[in-house]
């Protein structure tokens, strides 16, 4: 009998399903359930690598180490069981760290048995829900949350509370050129200039009108004129922006096309949407791909 194959592409949206057994390594220490709250001690806890959160200002952390040296942890860290006995953080490494300065030994957390697909996810829509995020963070947020965590734009825009149009507004901003992206952490421009801006295709046009935003201070009103006006002069050329697909989306292609017996082609843009198309040049080569999908 043939050995199923796991079928990776789905398992980050099967485990948000409840489908999906979570393994747990069985060296793992699981005293505390899920969901729980305990006191765990900080040299056993570990950072995660593909937090969203990289940089942690550090007399914002020393202000927070006098007060928790003072009130303590008010709100829990969330962390997962990991291997040797240790934990990974979920959500919560600002109040970690701002522990370890304040010289404690443990801390309380919520012990929660996730995968790092569910790990992640829960890390990046709690990093979301900050409220010091510029605009292009929110983006490059949502798009790992399409990417990783194998969610379309609709189950996106439940998890993360807006609107589909918002999320899909703040992912259009990644299509701007890195100059436009950087303007808008550095608040020079606002993201009603930046909308403006996403519908100039041309990208040496793009730089142009943004040189003018910057220098000449014109509003978001002004913006649209010149965008406006210059779209209408010069016939601009569509740039096509190439995403990769990951190594297993290409393993997937190849597998079925193997199986089929077809060619297979996936496509997808910038934005998450896409199509899988299969090739054939006859009648059987039809009837034999109805057959092996059926």
């Amino acid at each position: 009998m043939e050995k199923k194959q796991p079928n990776r592409l789905g398992r980050g949206l099967g485990i948000l399903l409840g489908d999906t057994e979570i393994p747990i390594a069985k060296d793992s220490i699981l005293r505390v359930p899920s969901d729980a709250n305990a006191m765990i001690r900080l040299d056993s806890i570990e950072t995660n690598e593909e937090q969203p959160r990289k940089d942690f200002d550090e007399n914002s952390l020393q202000k927070m180490a006098l007060s928790i040296r003072s009130y303590g942890i008010i709100q829990p860290i969330t962390v997962r069981p990991i291997q040797n006995g240790k934990y990974q953080i979920i959500s919560g490494e600002r109040r970690y760290r701002a522990s370890l300065l304040a010289g404690l030994q443990e801390i309380p957390a919520f012990v929660r048995t996730v995968d790092e697909v569910s790990a992640l996810q829960m890390a990046l829509v709690e990093n979301i829900q900050r409220e010091d995020l510029n605009a292009i963070e929110v983006a490059v947020t949502y798009q790992r949350l399409l990417n990783e965590c194998d969610l379309s734009h609709e189950e996106l825009s439940v998890k993360v509370g807006k609107e589909r149009a918002t999320v899909t507004n703040y992912l259009r901003l990644l299509r701007l050129t890195k100059e436009a992206q950087q303007a808008i952490v550095e608040k020079k421009i606002s993201m009603a200039h930046a909308r403006t801006l996403v519908a100039v295709e041309d990208i040496e046009l793009q730089k142009k009108i943004l040189k003018d935003i910057i220098n000449r201070q014109l509003s978001v009103r002004e913006t649209e004129a010149i965008v406006k006006k210059l779209t209408a002069e010069v016939k601009l050329p569509k740039t096509k922006v190439k995403v990769m697909l990951p190594d297993e989306v290409m393993t997937f292609s190849r597998q079925l096309s193997d199986k089929l017996k077809s060619k297979v082609s996936i496509q997808k843009d910038i934005t998450g949407k896409g199509k899988i198309s299969i090739s054939f040049t006859s009648n059987d080569e039809l009837t034999h791909i109805i057959k092996s999908l059926s």
